[in-house]
């Protein structure tokens, strides 16, 4: 059972990729592999995952095999291109393989934190109303996980109501989105952002 009630997430998919070695802290190696979890309209979020070698034992992680994890979303800074860029990774706390056939593809997740920039609300031309939110997650007392989210319509009227401190609940999963990042050379390069998409987001008081 997760323990971190401020920031969990379930994911159940499909192995895109099998792990790979990413890290060792303290002795202890970490492996990184791709989850693809349908949406209901059919689009794949495909996921990255960081999972302790300890929960590599004994399950099918090959691509193709089907894996249910359960554990929060961390991110951390990467120096690049000439400037920090925030990564954005699930860790997974539980893992365990599916073998049932009606078990569907699950994404959900809940965090709770403090907004830690001011929200960027918008319409796009076909005049849909969309914020851009930013929520810092405790996590213990020495460390805290900047996460990015999205809110469409209502929820992003709510989003617009907000500012940095406010304590924050949000609901919702976590997606990919690719997009077309043009360099200093010119040239355009393909990325994939993450971020968390509202199904709900609330205002605190804790």
């Amino acid at each position: 059972m997760m323990q971190d009630l401020n920031n969990e997430i379930i994911l159940a998919g499909t192995v895109v990729s099998a792990p790979v070695f990413d890290h060792s802290v303290l002795g202890e190696n970490f492996f990184l592999l791709s989850l693809a979890s349908k949406r209901l309209s059919g689009f794949e979020d495909v996921l990255p995952v960081t999972i302790p070698e300890r929960l590599l034992a004994s399950r099918d992680l090959t691509a193709g095999a089907r894996l249910m994890v359960r554990g929060e979303i961390r991110s951390y800074s990467r120096f690049f291109d000439g400037r920090n860029h925030l990564i954005i990774r699930v860790f997974a706390k539980e893992a365990e393989n599916v073998t049932d056939p009606f078990i569907k593809d699950v994404n959900e997740t809940r965090i709770s934190g403090r907004l830690a920039k001011p929200v960027i609300y918008r319409t796009t031309p076909f005049q849909r109303e969309i914020a851009d939110v930013v929520i810092a997650v405790d996590h213990g007392l020495m460390k805290r996980y900047i996460l990015p989210a999205i809110a469409w319509g209502r929820n992003a009227r709510e989003a617009d109501r907000l500012r940095p401190g406010d304590a924050v609940r949000i609901a919702g999963r976590l997606q990919s989105r690719e997009y077309v990042k043009k360099l200093d050379s010119g040239e355009e390069e393909k990325r994939t952002a993450y971020e968390i998409s509202c199904a709900s987001i609330e205002k605190t008081y804790y």
